[in-house]
């Protein structure tokens, strides 16, 4: 969006998807004291207590993103992974707004790389909730050449990850928002404007 500033002249203004407040006030840019070298260049700040903030800016370009990258899929092959356990009722709730699949809890393994399993599932996509608490999944997706969508905190490798979400993949608050403006944008890009959740109805109980 252009705006005038004080002398007249005309400047770019960022536009976020909901207010820079709203992603603070659910600390999605609270990261760990922890930072790799993979999330380096989405920390905007450390804070006198060692803890890494993140750029909510670049959070907020990489939903856009993702959502038009998983927009492209067929709803089904899209597969979702959470086993924290704040990010299981998000992660089921994107599933079934977008008309995903999805593996809650202790991932199976083999889901991905053994036919003879009941658990077998072949998606064209997965996206996870923490790459290291999701390891088996990103291991077997990386072992059969299934791309990799992943919310990553500051403590987080990206090895293997095709499209990192810098964001705080531990609380909440923070996974039920990120979770919700993800599976709008999904809709958003598949031209489905309709969406009747709030980000309450995709956060998990205390």
């Amino acid at each position: 969006m252009m705006v005038k500033d004080k002398e007249g002249k005309s400047e770019e203004v960022y536009e976020y998807l909901i207010s820079p407040d709203e992603y603070l006030a659910a600390g999605v840019h609270i990261g760990t004291q922890v930072k790799t070298g993979d999330m380096r260049k989405f920390i905007y700040k450390v804070r006198p207590d060692g803890l890494y903030v993140l750029d909510i800016k670049q959070l907020d370009e990489r939903l856009r993103i993702a959502g038009k990258f998983l927009a492209r899929f067929e709803p089904s092959k899209v597969l979702v992974v959470s086993a924290r356990q704040y990010g299981q009722k998000p992660a089921m709730m994107f599933a079934r707004v977008t008309g995903a699949e999805y593996r809650v809890g202790r991932f199976v393994p083999g889901t991905l790389t053994n036919p003879i399993l009941k658990e077998y599932i072949e998606p064209d996509v997965v996206v996870v909730t923490d790459p290291a608490i999701d390891s088996q999944a990103v291991q077997e997706a990386t072992d059969v050449g299934i791309p990799v969508v992943a919310l990553c905190d500051s403590n987080n490798s990206a090895a293997n990850v095709d499209l990192v979400i810098p964001t705080n993949n531990k609380g909440r608050k923070a996974l039920a928002l990120v979770y919700w403006l993800l599976a709008r944008e999904v809709l958003r890009s598949r031209g489905i404007s309709d969406f009747p959740y709030s980000v309450a109805d995709f956060e998990a109980e205390i």
